[in-house]
Protein backbone atom coordinates (compact mmCIF):
# COMPACT_ATOMS: atom_id res chain seq x y z
CA UNK A 1 0.00 0.00 0.00
CA UNK A 2 1.49 3.98 -0.91
CA UNK A 3 2.43 5.94 1.70
CA UNK A 4 -0.06 8.63 2.48
CA UNK A 5 1.46 12.43 1.54
CA UNK A 6 -0.51 15.10 3.13
CA UNK A 7 -1.13 16.49 -0.69
CA UNK A 8 -3.30 12.99 -1.17
CA UNK A 9 -5.28 14.53 1.90
CA UNK A 10 -5.65 18.02 0.21
CA UNK A 11 -6.77 16.87 -2.90
CA UNK A 12 -9.36 14.49 -1.62
CA UNK A 13 -10.69 17.05 1.02
CA UNK A 14 -10.37 19.88 -1.25
CA UNK A 15 -7.78 22.28 0.44
CA UNK A 16 -4.76 23.63 0.39
CA UNK A 17 -1.49 21.33 2.26
CA UNK A 18 -0.61 23.91 4.37
CA UNK A 19 -4.32 23.65 5.71
CA UNK A 20 -4.11 19.83 5.91
CA UNK A 21 -0.81 20.10 7.69
CA UNK A 22 -2.30 22.74 10.52
CA UNK A 23 -5.14 20.82 10.57
CA UNK A 24 -3.08 17.83 11.72
CA UNK A 25 -0.58 19.20 13.56
CA UNK A 26 -3.30 21.12 16.25
CA UNK A 27 -2.26 24.76 14.54
CA UNK A 28 -4.56 27.36 14.71
CA UNK A 29 -6.41 29.06 11.64
CA UNK A 30 -8.31 26.18 10.57
CA UNK A 31 -12.52 25.95 12.15
CA UNK A 32 -13.33 22.62 14.34
CA UNK A 33 -15.27 21.08 11.58
CA UNK A 34 -12.34 21.40 8.73
CA UNK A 35 -9.96 20.56 11.15
CA UNK A 36 -12.44 17.08 12.32
CA UNK A 37 -13.13 16.37 8.66
CA UNK A 38 -9.52 16.17 7.85
CA UNK A 39 -8.51 14.18 10.50
CA UNK A 40 -11.57 11.62 9.51
CA UNK A 41 -10.46 11.72 6.01
CA UNK A 42 -7.09 11.34 7.43
CA UNK A 43 -7.52 8.92 9.01
CA UNK A 44 -9.80 6.70 6.60
CA UNK A 45 -6.53 6.87 3.85
CA UNK A 46 -4.39 5.55 6.31
CA UNK A 47 -2.31 8.15 7.32
CA UNK A 48 0.00 8.10 10.58
CA UNK A 49 1.41 11.29 12.06
CA UNK A 50 4.71 11.44 13.19
CA UNK A 51 3.69 11.29 17.12
CA UNK A 52 1.00 8.78 16.39
CA UNK A 53 3.79 6.32 14.67
CA UNK A 54 5.93 6.83 17.80
CA UNK A 55 3.31 6.01 19.88
CA UNK A 56 2.44 2.76 18.26
CA UNK A 57 6.08 1.89 18.45
CA UNK A 58 6.16 2.61 22.07
CA UNK A 59 3.18 0.71 22.45
CA UNK A 60 4.18 -2.17 20.59
CA UNK A 61 7.75 -3.10 22.46
CA UNK A 62 6.65 -2.03 26.70
CA UNK A 63 4.94 -4.65 28.12
CA UNK A 64 1.38 -3.42 29.35
CA UNK A 65 -0.25 -3.14 32.82
CA UNK A 66 -3.64 -4.49 33.06
CA UNK A 67 -5.50 -4.12 36.24
CA UNK A 68 -8.54 -6.41 36.56
CA UNK A 69 -11.51 -6.18 38.76
CA UNK A 70 -13.79 -8.87 39.75
CA UNK A 71 -16.99 -8.18 42.55
CA UNK A 72 -17.15 -9.64 45.58
CA UNK A 73 -20.26 -11.18 45.54
CA UNK A 74 -19.45 -13.07 41.74
CA UNK A 75 -17.04 -15.29 43.57
CA UNK A 76 -19.06 -17.75 45.88
CA UNK A 77 -18.54 -20.91 47.63
CA UNK A 78 -19.83 -22.95 44.03
CA UNK A 79 -19.27 -19.64 41.61
CA UNK A 80 -15.96 -19.87 39.76
CA UNK A 81 -17.19 -19.09 36.26
CA UNK A 82 -15.74 -15.46 36.31
CA UNK A 83 -11.94 -16.81 37.76
CA UNK A 84 -11.98 -18.87 34.80
CA UNK A 85 -12.94 -15.78 32.51
CA UNK A 86 -10.11 -14.32 34.36
CA UNK A 87 -7.37 -16.97 33.82
CA UNK A 88 -8.31 -16.88 30.41
CA UNK A 89 -7.99 -12.96 30.17
CA UNK A 90 -4.08 -13.88 32.33
CA UNK A 91 -2.82 -16.37 29.41
CA UNK A 92 -4.28 -14.06 26.79
CA UNK A 93 -2.41 -11.27 28.37
CA UNK A 94 0.50 -13.26 28.78
CA UNK A 95 1.11 -14.14 24.97
CA UNK A 96 0.75 -10.71 24.19
CA UNK A 97 3.74 -9.62 26.68
CA UNK A 98 1.27 -7.77 29.23
CA UNK A 99 1.23 -8.33 33.02
CA UNK A 100 -2.77 -8.70 34.64
CA UNK A 101 -3.28 -7.96 38.35
CA UNK A 102 -6.34 -8.83 40.09
CA UNK A 103 -8.51 -7.19 42.49
CA UNK A 104 -12.03 -7.97 44.28
CA UNK A 105 -14.40 -5.37 44.81
CA UNK A 106 -15.85 -5.85 47.87
CA UNK A 107 -19.08 -4.93 48.95
CA UNK A 108 -18.38 -2.61 51.54
CA UNK A 109 -15.82 -0.66 48.38
CA UNK A 110 -18.51 -1.13 45.91
CA UNK A 111 -21.98 -0.41 47.83
CA UNK A 112 -20.82 2.44 50.57
CA UNK A 113 -17.24 3.43 50.97
CA UNK A 114 -16.53 3.76 46.95
CA UNK A 115 -12.64 3.45 47.68
CA UNK A 116 -10.49 2.44 44.53
CA UNK A 117 -8.35 -0.63 43.40
CA UNK A 118 -5.16 0.12 44.90
CA UNK A 119 -3.70 -0.36 41.66
CA UNK A 120 -5.44 3.04 40.73
CA UNK A 121 -4.74 5.00 43.40
CA UNK A 122 -1.07 3.68 42.98
CA UNK A 123 -0.91 4.80 39.08
CA UNK A 124 0.13 1.35 38.42
CA UNK A 125 -1.34 0.12 35.51
CA UNK A 126 -1.80 1.10 32.13
CA UNK A 127 -5.51 -0.24 31.35
CA UNK A 128 -8.63 -1.51 33.39
CA UNK A 129 -10.82 -4.76 32.80
CA UNK A 130 -13.86 -4.62 34.45
CA UNK A 131 -15.27 -8.61 34.84
CA UNK A 132 -18.68 -8.64 35.72
CA UNK A 133 -21.69 -6.05 36.51
CA UNK A 134 -20.94 -3.33 39.26
CA UNK A 135 -22.55 -0.97 40.59
CA UNK A 136 -23.21 2.37 38.78
CA UNK A 137 -22.36 4.60 41.52
CA UNK A 138 -18.70 2.80 41.73
CA UNK A 139 -18.16 3.38 37.47
CA UNK A 140 -18.92 7.06 38.08
CA UNK A 141 -16.92 7.07 40.89
CA UNK A 142 -14.19 5.12 39.00
CA UNK A 143 -14.39 7.50 36.04
CA UNK A 144 -14.22 10.58 38.53
CA UNK A 145 -11.03 9.17 39.63
CA UNK A 146 -8.96 7.98 36.97
CA UNK A 147 -8.46 8.69 32.81
CA UNK A 148 -6.63 5.32 31.93
CA UNK A 149 -8.98 3.55 29.56
CA UNK A 150 -11.35 0.94 31.13
CA UNK A 151 -13.31 -2.07 29.71
CA UNK A 152 -16.01 -3.71 30.80
CA UNK A 153 -16.55 -7.76 29.94
CA UNK A 154 -19.40 -9.48 30.36
CA UNK A 155 -22.00 -6.04 31.13
CA UNK A 156 -22.82 -2.75 29.25
CA UNK A 157 -24.26 0.62 30.33
CA UNK A 158 -25.18 2.63 27.27
CA UNK A 159 -24.63 5.78 29.38
CA UNK A 160 -21.52 4.69 31.72
CA UNK A 161 -19.88 1.47 30.07
CA UNK A 162 -20.32 2.12 26.80
CA UNK A 163 -16.66 -0.20 26.09
CA UNK A 164 -18.16 -3.40 26.60
CA UNK A 165 -17.54 -6.87 25.36
CA UNK A 166 -20.41 -9.44 26.09
CA UNK A 167 -21.94 -12.67 24.78
CA UNK A 168 -24.79 -12.82 22.71
CA UNK A 169 -27.30 -13.06 25.79
CA UNK A 170 -30.49 -12.10 23.57
CA UNK A 171 -30.11 -14.38 20.45
CA UNK A 172 -28.42 -17.19 22.59
CA UNK A 173 -31.81 -17.01 25.16
CA UNK A 174 -33.72 -17.05 22.01
CA UNK A 175 -31.84 -20.29 20.17
CA UNK A 176 -32.64 -22.01 23.63
CA UNK A 177 -36.08 -21.45 23.56
CA UNK A 178 -36.40 -21.92 20.16
CA UNK A 179 -35.24 -25.57 20.98
CA UNK A 180 -37.87 -26.26 23.37
CA UNK A 181 -40.74 -25.14 21.22
CA UNK A 182 -38.75 -27.63 18.45
CA UNK A 183 -39.63 -30.33 21.08
CA UNK A 184 -42.91 -29.95 21.55
CA UNK A 185 -43.13 -27.75 24.93
CA UNK A 186 -44.85 -24.27 24.90
CA UNK A 187 -45.50 -24.28 28.54
CA UNK A 188 -42.45 -22.36 29.55
CA UNK A 189 -40.95 -20.62 32.29
CA UNK A 190 -38.03 -17.86 33.15
CA UNK A 191 -35.67 -18.75 36.05
CA UNK A 192 -33.62 -15.23 37.07
CA UNK A 193 -33.98 -11.89 38.73
CA UNK A 194 -34.98 -10.13 35.15
CA UNK A 195 -33.66 -6.74 36.88
CA UNK A 196 -30.08 -8.28 38.75
CA UNK A 197 -28.06 -7.60 35.97
CA UNK A 198 -27.99 -6.45 32.11
CA UNK A 199 -26.80 -10.11 31.17
CA UNK A 200 -30.06 -11.60 32.80
CA UNK A 201 -32.45 -8.81 31.48
CA UNK A 202 -30.99 -9.45 27.89
CA UNK A 203 -31.54 -13.41 28.16
CA UNK A 204 -34.53 -12.65 29.52
CA UNK A 205 -36.04 -10.38 26.06
CA UNK A 206 -34.42 -13.38 23.82
CA UNK A 207 -36.60 -16.02 25.83
CA UNK A 208 -39.77 -13.50 25.42
CA UNK A 209 -38.60 -12.71 21.81
CA UNK A 210 -39.63 -16.51 21.47
CA UNK A 211 -42.60 -16.51 23.56
CA UNK A 212 -43.51 -13.80 21.66
CA UNK A 213 -43.44 -14.92 18.37
CA UNK A 214 -45.18 -18.42 19.46
CA UNK A 215 -47.90 -16.42 20.54
CA UNK A 216 -47.74 -17.17 24.52
CA UNK A 217 -48.46 -15.82 27.16
CA UNK A 218 -45.19 -15.27 29.64
CA UNK A 219 -47.50 -16.40 33.26
CA UNK A 220 -46.10 -14.74 36.22
CA UNK A 221 -46.03 -16.92 38.54
CA UNK A 222 -43.35 -18.76 35.85
CA UNK A 223 -40.78 -15.95 36.13
CA UNK A 224 -38.80 -16.85 39.07
CA UNK A 225 -36.28 -15.07 40.83
CA UNK A 226 -32.99 -16.52 41.72
CA UNK A 227 -31.06 -14.26 43.97
CA UNK A 228 -31.63 -10.63 46.39
CA UNK A 229 -30.16 -7.88 45.84
CA UNK A 230 -26.60 -8.87 47.78
CA UNK A 231 -26.72 -11.76 44.81
CA UNK A 232 -27.55 -14.48 47.13
CA UNK A 233 -29.69 -17.00 45.89
CA UNK A 234 -33.78 -17.33 46.48
CA UNK A 235 -34.85 -19.59 44.07
CA UNK A 236 -37.85 -20.76 45.24
CA UNK A 237 -40.04 -23.05 42.81
CA UNK A 238 -43.75 -22.11 42.01
CA UNK A 239 -46.56 -24.53 43.42
CA UNK A 240 -48.18 -25.46 39.73
CA UNK A 241 -44.86 -26.12 37.00
CA UNK A 242 -44.62 -25.44 33.40
CA UNK A 243 -43.04 -27.93 30.93
CA UNK A 244 -39.89 -26.71 30.82
CA UNK A 245 -37.37 -24.08 32.54
CA UNK A 246 -35.26 -21.78 30.63
CA UNK A 247 -32.90 -21.02 33.20
CA UNK A 248 -30.45 -17.78 32.73
CA UNK A 249 -27.17 -19.55 33.63
CA UNK A 250 -25.84 -23.17 34.13
CA UNK A 251 -25.19 -23.03 38.07
CA UNK A 252 -28.81 -21.64 38.58
CA UNK A 253 -30.12 -24.56 36.34
CA UNK A 254 -28.44 -27.00 38.51
CA UNK A 255 -30.44 -25.56 41.50
CA UNK A 256 -33.44 -25.96 40.18
CA UNK A 257 -32.88 -29.40 39.17
CA UNK A 258 -32.17 -30.24 42.79
CA UNK A 259 -35.13 -28.65 44.24
CA UNK A 260 -37.50 -30.61 41.60
CA UNK A 261 -35.96 -33.79 42.51
CA UNK A 262 -36.47 -32.70 45.89
CA UNK A 263 -40.23 -32.45 44.66
CA UNK A 264 -40.03 -36.13 43.28
CA UNK A 265 -39.88 -34.72 40.16
CA UNK A 266 -37.69 -35.97 37.46
CA UNK A 267 -35.44 -34.09 34.17
CA UNK A 268 -35.98 -34.21 31.76
CA UNK A 269 -38.88 -36.66 31.53
CA UNK A 270 -41.26 -34.65 34.18
CA UNK A 271 -40.07 -31.49 33.37
CA UNK A 272 -36.81 -30.15 30.56
CA UNK A 273 -34.58 -27.66 31.94
CA UNK A 274 -31.86 -25.02 29.84
CA UNK A 275 -29.40 -23.58 30.90
CA UNK A 276 -26.94 -20.64 29.55
CA UNK A 277 -22.83 -20.85 29.79
CA UNK A 278 -22.18 -24.35 29.50
CA UNK A 279 -19.89 -24.57 32.34
CA UNK A 280 -20.74 -26.71 34.89
CA UNK A 281 -18.88 -29.77 36.27
CA UNK A 282 -19.37 -31.42 39.65
CA UNK A 283 -15.82 -31.40 41.36
CA UNK A 284 -14.01 -30.76 38.40
CA UNK A 285 -13.37 -27.54 36.02
CA UNK A 286 -16.19 -25.17 35.73
CA UNK A 287 -19.00 -24.53 38.83
CA UNK A 288 -18.04 -26.67 41.43
CA UNK A 289 -22.04 -27.55 42.90
CA UNK A 290 -23.16 -30.50 45.12
CA UNK A 291 -25.71 -31.93 43.08
CA UNK A 292 -23.84 -34.59 41.11
CA UNK A 293 -23.21 -34.56 37.33
CA UNK A 294 -26.06 -33.07 35.21
CA UNK A 295 -25.81 -32.76 32.04
CA UNK A 296 -27.67 -29.97 31.19
CA UNK A 297 -28.36 -28.61 27.68
CA UNK A 298 -27.44 -25.04 27.18
CA UNK A 299 -25.73 -22.38 25.47
CA UNK A 300 -22.05 -21.96 25.35
CA UNK A 301 -20.32 -19.26 25.73
CA UNK A 302 -17.11 -17.78 24.05
CA UNK A 303 -15.25 -16.76 26.99
CA UNK A 304 -11.77 -16.93 25.34
CA UNK A 305 -12.94 -14.75 22.32
CA UNK A 306 -14.47 -12.47 24.89
CA UNK A 307 -11.31 -12.23 27.14
CA UNK A 308 -8.93 -11.69 23.52
CA UNK A 309 -11.69 -8.79 22.15
CA UNK A 310 -11.73 -6.89 25.97
CA UNK A 311 -7.62 -7.11 25.74
CA UNK A 312 -7.46 -6.07 22.29
CA UNK A 313 -9.94 -3.31 23.51
CA UNK A 314 -8.00 -1.96 26.08
CA UNK A 315 -4.77 -2.32 24.26
CA UNK A 316 -6.02 -0.12 21.24
CA UNK A 317 -6.81 2.32 24.07
CA UNK A 318 -3.84 2.49 25.27
CA UNK A 319 -2.19 3.25 22.37
CA UNK A 320 -5.00 5.65 21.30
CA UNK A 321 -6.72 7.28 23.40
CA UNK A 322 -8.89 8.43 21.01
CA UNK A 323 -10.11 5.13 19.89
CA UNK A 324 -14.21 5.13 19.83
CA UNK A 325 -15.82 3.37 22.31
CA UNK A 326 -18.19 0.79 20.97
CA UNK A 327 -20.07 -2.44 22.25
CA UNK A 328 -18.75 -5.46 20.95
CA UNK A 329 -20.85 -9.19 20.72
CA UNK A 330 -19.66 -12.39 21.02
CA UNK A 331 -21.49 -15.37 19.36
CA UNK A 332 -21.39 -18.60 20.94
CA UNK A 333 -23.61 -21.64 20.00
CA UNK A 334 -26.18 -24.22 21.34
CA UNK A 335 -24.55 -27.64 23.13
CA UNK A 336 -27.69 -30.13 23.23
CA UNK A 337 -26.83 -32.26 26.12
CA UNK A 338 -29.83 -34.52 28.45
CA UNK A 339 -31.99 -31.70 30.06
CA UNK A 340 -34.57 -31.75 27.22
CA UNK A 341 -37.22 -34.33 26.99
CA UNK A 342 -37.51 -35.74 23.61
CA UNK A 343 -34.33 -34.02 22.05
CA UNK A 344 -33.66 -36.29 18.45
CA UNK A 345 -33.54 -33.18 16.26
CA UNK A 346 -30.50 -30.92 16.34
CA UNK A 347 -31.77 -27.96 15.12
CA UNK A 348 -30.07 -25.90 12.49
CA UNK A 349 -26.72 -23.90 14.30
CA UNK A 350 -27.06 -25.81 17.11
CA UNK A 351 -24.50 -28.93 17.97
CA UNK A 352 -24.85 -32.05 20.23
CA UNK A 353 -22.45 -33.14 23.12
CA UNK A 354 -22.58 -36.43 23.75
CA UNK A 355 -20.57 -36.17 27.06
Amino acid sequence: MAKVRLVDIAEKVGVSQVTVHNALSGNKGVSPELREKIQQVAEEMGYQTLARQKKQLQYQEEPKKIGVLIAENYLAEYTTYYWKIYQELALNATEKRCFTIVEVLTREMEKRTFVMPQFIMDESVDGLIIIGEIDRRYIARLKETTDIPVIYLDFYDKDLAKDAVVADNFYGMYLMTELLFAHGLEQLGFVGSIYATSSIMDRYCGFSKSMLEHHKAIQPEWVVEDRDEMGKIILELPERLPQAFVCNCDYVAGILIHKLWERGLRVPEDISVVGFDNYLAAGGAGYVYPFGDVKITTYEVNTKMMTKVALNKVLKRIANPGYSPNLEVVSGHVVVKKTVRNCKQIVRGMTADSN
